[in-house]
């Protein structure tokens, strides 16, 4: 592994993690505990050690998994670009080979996208959903063109070693992490942020595809789901997401002083909503 790889290592599967051959890429990932299936996919840029801190308060009732994604973490590379869909279809070969059919799963934006996806198509296999600002929801605006097109171009600006990129990457994850509680994840994400640049611009470009759009799939999405919504996140606002989160037919809203990711930055409150929402799947 080269200096970079370590850098991201330190977002991924921690010590020891496994891995499992999935469509010719070795993904990483934790596996803890035993009872009901937990699966946690995390946002772009990020690791399956987002979700340490629940891993190890849950593993004691639950088998908790947390995957890294493809370019992340301890995984490999893929040689197909970033999207929710191509995280979708890795999930479902990942969960075929773990021989698991019913399944809980924890998703943080890109993540929370990939866990809606998956449900979709497999509805017989998920038991329910734990969605932290998804993504999906929000309506394709002029406004959401717009911001993604800039946010491809700070990306993009790591791509190309800009002399600016360390300052806007700098400010951007002081917006959407600011509680003290991810300071250490966020140091992590910003150490390794030259590295994540390529993900981070496929992953904003796939969020301007026709397919990153979900509102035509909720309807028929019948498990539970909690939304655990981060209010202070600019981006992926929970008011422009509402008219799509009503048209789900089963599910709740809880709601966390934190920026994009509650799981991170508000993780004991988190981890209470998560075994209130765990209790009532019987």
């Amino acid at each position: 592994m080269g200096n970079n790889t370590r850098l991201r290592a330190a977002l991924g599967a921690t010590e020891p993690w496994k891995t499992l051959e999935v469509d010719g890429i070795n993904l990483a990932y934790n596996d803890d505990g035993i009872g009901l299936p937990i699966i946690c996919l995390h946002a772009i840029g990020h690791g399956a050690s987002d979700y340490l801190y629940l891993r190890e308060n849950l593993c004691n009732q639950y088998r908790v998994i947390a995957i890294d994604f493809p370019g992340h973490g301890n995984s490999d590379n893929d040689m197909q670009p970033v999207s929710a869909s191509r995280y979708s279809e890795l999930l479902a070969l990942f969960l075929d080979k773990l021989r698991l059919d019913k399944v809980v799963i924890i998703g943080n934006s890109i993540g929370g996208a990939t866990a809606i996806k998956y449900a979709y198509i497999h509805p017989e296999r998920v038991l329910g959903l734990i969605l932290a600002n998804p993504g999906g929801l929000d309506p394709m605006d002029s406004s959401a063109q717009v911001f993604i097109k800039l946010m491809v171009r700070i990306f993009s600006g790591g791509m190309a070693k800009a002399w600016w990129y360390p300052k806007a990457i700098a400010d951007f994850y002081r917006v959407i992490l600011p509680k003290q509680a991810a300071r250490s994840q966020r140091k992590k994400i910003l150490a390794s942020s030259w590295e994540m640049a390529p993900y981070l611009v496929q992953a904003w470009q796939s969020f301007a595809e026709p397919t990153s759009d979900l509102r035509e799939l909720i309807s028929s999405i019948s498990c539970p789901v909690l939304f655990t919504w981060a209010l202070r996140d600019p981006f992926v606002q929970l008011r422009r997401c509402l008219p799509a989160i009503n048209k789900f037919p089963n599910a709740q809203v809880e709601t966390f002083n934190a920026g994009h990711s509650p799981h991170l930055e508000t993780p004991t409150e988190f981890e209470q909503s998560v075994r209130k929402f765990l209790m009532t799947l019987g």
